[in-house]
């Protein structure tokens, strides 16, 4: 496996990404998700190809999300030339395309879907990414650049049942926090995951509490 035939795909894919899905987001997603797998399994192969599945998938996710890319078809047809390249096997390839396509929150709203093992721990780096400080960041940049309101007391959260609800809804970043972010530590698919969700879900709370209390002077 050669996987840095895989990073510099990801670096030129997302090289103009302002939304905080950038390639920096992919390589914290790969490195949390060999991190949580590690915890696991301690004396895994560190060149194993389990962990190079892992780290491909999580450098690769974002190149085909519905949120950054046109045309996903075509990424992932060139995502199979690079995996091919970088001697991924074609079960491999699966593996890894099937977690791309089917691990994002709004994927599973209406139906969960079970990803493969490698997929799970990408998965929990994905999401854990939302949260703690550099999920503030995120959201706020996405909403920002979305032209997404801060905060307005006369929008409500609501409860999310689809996934052309959830993107098609009027909403504000504050709201972000309630209808999809406090939720995530809930649906961790790891030991690991679910503990550092916990913490970094802890310090969001006191972050939108102390929003909310300037928000009200």
């Amino acid at each position: 496996m050669d996987i840095t035939k895989v990073i510099c795909f990801v670096k030129e894919k997302l090289k103009n990404e302002k939304t905080g899905h950038d390639f920096y987001h992919g390589q914290r997603v790969a490195h949390l998700a060999r991190q949580l797998y590690l915890q696991d399994n301690p004396t895994a192969d560190l060149a194993g190809r389990k962990i190079g599945i892992i780290q491909a998938t999580g450098y690769l996710h974002d190149t085909i999300d519905e949120k950054i890319c046109s045309n996903p078809a075509t990424v992932i047809q060139q995502i199979k030339v690079v995996l091919k390249q970088a001697k991924f096997t074609e079960l491999e390839i699966q593996d890894i395309l099937f977690t791309m396509q089917h691990m994002s929150f709004s994927k599973n709203i209406e139906h969960h879907y079970q990803l493969p093992l490698s997929g799970r721990y990408v998965q929990d780096a994905d999401r854990l990414e939302s949260l703690g400080a550099i999920g503030i960041a995120r959201a706020f940049t996405y909403g920002g650049l979305h032209g997404i309101d801060i905060y307005n007391p006369n929008i409500k959260p609501e409860k999310l049942i689809s996934h052309d609800q959830y993107r098609k809804h009027t909403e504000t970043t504050i709201n972000h926090f309630y209808e999809k972010l406090f939720q995530l530590e809930d649906t961790m698919n790891t030991l690991g995951g679910k503990k550092e969700a916990h913490k970094r879900t802890e310090f969001m709370h006191k972050f939108v509490d102390q929003f909310m209390t300037e928000w009200n002077v």
